[in-house]
Parts: C-alpha cells; structure tokens; sequence
C-alpha cells in the first residue's frame, strides 16, 4: 500500500501439521493484528499510537515468561526490579562509551563491572577485562585473542580444543576466526573427558575450553584438571562461566559444594560471565576476563592511521549503549551480596524440587545430578523425549531441546522460584509423558527435525531449515 502498510494477510493454507507453517505461525503472530511497515510511512504514526501497540503486545507476551514457563531467557522478571532498570536506562539512554570524554559516567560503571565480577570469581589481582555485549561475544573476543596469540608465536592454523558439551559460540569463533576447532567427547559423567582432552592436544593448540557448567546438561567440566594440562603445554584455558558466573560463588558461599572453576585454578587465564543472566541485568552485558592485561591488549583493535583520527575500540563495536551498563551496574550494586545469597539459594531449592519431579517421573531420567540447569532423557522406547518437549509445548512451556543425547531442560530461574511453578511443571511433565506413551506414533513440530539432526546424512536439511528460519524472522 502507499503509506507503506499492509494487512498482513498472506497466499496459502496452513496445514496444522505442517512444521514450517506452524513455526511460522508462532512467530509472526501479529501479521493482520498490527499493520506491517516494510517502508518509512510518509506521515509519522503518533506515538500514542505506537506505544498502545507495543504495550498490547507487551502484555500478549508477558505472561509465558512472567508466570515462570520459560526456560531461561528471563532470570529475574520481578516489576519492581524491571521498573528500576527501565529508569536506570531512560537516565543514560543517549550514553556511549565511544566517546568517554562525553560520558565519564559509563566509563566509571564499565570498570566497576569488570571490577566487581573479577572480584566475585577469584579476587586475583592483575585480573582485569571488559564489558561485551553478551555471552557470544565474550567468547568471540577471548578465542580472537588466544589465535591471536598463536600467530606470534608461529602457529599457522591455530587449534582450539573444545568439549562436545561447550556453547556454540565456540564453533562461531571457529567460523569467524578460522580457529581449527578439535572437539572431544564427554565422559560417562557427562563432564569433559580429561584423557580425551591431553590426547588432542597439538604444537597447534592456541586454547583449551572447558564450561562451568556447560548449557546443555549444566554439569561442570573438571576444571581444575584440563586447565593443569593447559599450562602444561603453556596455552591458555579458558572457563565458559557465562551461566555460572553469577551463581557458583554464592552457591558455594551457602556451604554447596562447587568443583575449583575461576582465577584461584592457577591455570585458567581467561573467563566468561554473563551480568545479563544471573546477573540481574537486563539483556545486553556480559564480561570477559583475562589473568592479565598482556592478553587482554590483544583484544583490542586501535589504528593511528586512519583519516578520520585516531581510532580505538576494547570489543568488537565501536558506539555501545551506554544505558546497558549503566542498568548492569545498577543491578549490582543494588542487588548486594545478600540479595544474590537469597536468589541463588531459592534457585537452588526450585532446581531440587525440579530434579524430584522428574525422577518421579516413569521413564525419565535427569543427566547427572546439575544443580539447577536440569536435562532429562527418556529410557523408554514408547517415549520420545522430543515429542514430549512438543506436548509440554502445547501446554505453554517453552522448553529447551538438546542433543547427543536426547534430552530435554529446564534452566531454573527466580520465575520457577514463586509458589505452585515447580508443582504445575512437574504436573505437565507427567501429563505429557503419559500422552506420549498413549499415542507415540504421534506427530510433532519439533520432534522430526531433531529426528533428522540425529542422522549425519540429513543434517545439511536442518542446516537449510534454519537458514529458512532466520530469513523468516527477517521478513515483515
């Protein structure tokens, strides 16, 4: 149309079977509810107008997340908390950290971040970093620094050693820095296997890897003994803490025991932490640490030849929104210690009643015994752990599906943490279960795709599909 909308009607049926359809389905779900902008309107939309829309949808979305079905993706949710941080950033909303002669304050907000998580995992002194814009990026910068590294020190196609279990952020950096990456397997326990690690190890090996704990099964790889090994052959390690960071030490404070994982492991010479998961923080902020600043220099990039003036950047942008760590800082240091004791020892409990649950569950099993990012696989032939996760689904959760094995998780946050969120869970699970064994022939949205992920010989299709997928999230 002329003023740059249309109805969002579209060509086609939906067959409720049909995988791309209903995906498609659940995230465009405002097509011919809102008008779609696919150009500038030529007369500006009142901005009451724009801010009824948006709050409408605020409140459509809300309640998933905010009634504690979501896995992860909000780890406080509380208003008063969300209130807080949306004033913290409207204050600092045009900051930039580019140019800190303007904005003296996010410098000091950005140090004192770096400062306080460095505290909180180890204490070392000579420990230093900077804030990134999440967990992605922390990981791609360290993996940048360590190829970095390599190269100088001769290393022409520099490796990373990586456990299966490890984020797929690694694989980015692999991808986007041409770092050879050589995964190893896990063990029975489900952490990094030790012996796999030493074996794979190369006069090529820039950087060894190891979670705490690792995303899909939540169980903390043997730090202590790969980053021996690391500085064994004098190559850095580097612990993925992004989940844990900000609950390990106050899990470990409240008397759970917590296997050696940050700076006080002589080995580890790099760390990632994410401020915007059990940080509090809204999303946006990571931060990631180096043993000193000679590695850390490596991450930055600075020029003083360019026309347009010197020219320096810490992480991979150039202008940040400052208002991001102004909010991070805030949730610190607002939260306090005793507010971060109290969050993680009601996560805890929550992710125990969890792990109770489904154990009493027939036919499931948790993978190895997490302490709140809790995996389930089936032993049950007549139950398809992943059409399971579509039942629970169909139920409101939003759960996320794993891989080798099989296996479903919840990651417990403070939204789990309220009364009857835990009991309705476990109610769900079980209903779930029992109508899966009652019909497991079955179809599913999700279940065939990760049954064709499974076979090396269809996994390019999925590739595609989710190639498919993100144009579709890019299309109006």
């Amino acid at each position: 149309m002329a003023d740059g909308t249309h109805d969002g009607t579209h060509d086609g049926t939906h067959d409720g079977t049909d995988t791309a359809s209903s995906i498609e389905r659940a995230v465009k779900p405002y097509r011919g509810v809102y008008p779609t902008f696919d150009r500038i309107p030529p007369h500006g939309v009142p901005r009451e107008e724009v801010l009824r829309m948006m709050r409408e949808m605020r409140d459509r979305e809300r309640p998933r997340w905010a009634d504690g079905y979501a896995s992860g993706s909000v780890y406080h949710g509380d208003p008063g908390h969300i209130d807080f941080l949306n004033e913290v950033y409207a204050v600092n909303s045009q900051a930039n950290p580019l140019h800190a002669d303007l904005w003296p304050s996010t410098v000091k907000f950005e140090a004192e971040i770096v400062a306080m998580t460095a505290d909180l995992l180890g204490g070392v002194p000579g420990v230093c970093g900077t804030v990134t814009s999440g967990g992605t990026e922390s990981i791609l910068l360290a993996m940048k620094v360590y190829r970095d590294r390599a190269y100088e020190r001769g290393i022409e196609r520099p490796e990373m050693v990586v456990p299966s279990t490890a984020h797929a952020a690694f694989d980015k950096a692999a991808d986007y820095f041409r770092i050879r990456k050589v995964t190893v397997p896990v063990g029975a326990d489900g952490r990094a296997d030790v012996d796999a690690t030493a074996a794979a190890i190369t006069r090529d090996t820039a950087v060894v890897v190891g979670s705490a704990p690792c995303f899909p099964n939540g169980l903390v790889d043997p730090i202590e003994e790969l980053a021996a090994l690391a500085a064994a052959h004098d190559v850095g390690f580097h612990t993925d803490a992004c989940l844990g960071g900000f609950v390990l030490p106050w899990a470990e404070r409240l008397g759970v025991p917590v296997p050696p994982f940050d700076f006080r492991v002589p080995g580890v010479t790099s760390m990632s932490a994410d401020t915007h998961k059990y940080g509090y923080s809204a999303k946006g902020t990571s931060v990631v640490l180096y043993r000193d600043a000679e590695l850390r220099h490596r991450q930055y990039y600075r020029t003083a030849s360019w026309a347009g003036g010197l020219y320096f950047s810490p992480t991979l942008a150039g202008s940040r929104p400052g208002a991001l760590s102004a909010q991070c800082w805030a949730a610190l240091v607002t939260i306090g210690q005793d507010g971060y004791l109290d969050a993680t020892r009601r996560i805890l409990d929550a992710a125990a009643r969890v792990k109770e649950g489904i154990r009493s569950v027939e036919g499931l099993r948790v993978v190895g015994d997490p302490l709140w990012n809790v995996a389930f696989v089936s032993d049950d032939d007549a139950v398809d752990v992943y059409r399971v996760l579509d039942v629970m689904g169909h139920r409101g959760w939003s759960l996320n599906g794993l891989q080798d094995p099989p296996s479903v998780h919840l990651c417990v946050t403070l939204r789990h943490t309220a009364p009857g969120v835990v009991e309705r869970f476990v109610h769900d699970l079980e209903a779930s279960v029992a109508e899966v064994r009652a019909d497991p022939a079955a179809g599913g949205s999700m279940a065939p795709i990760y049954g064709m992920a499974a076979m090396a010989e269809t996994q390019g299709a999925v590739e595609e599909l989710l190639e498919a997928y993100v144009d579709m999230l890019f299309t109006p």
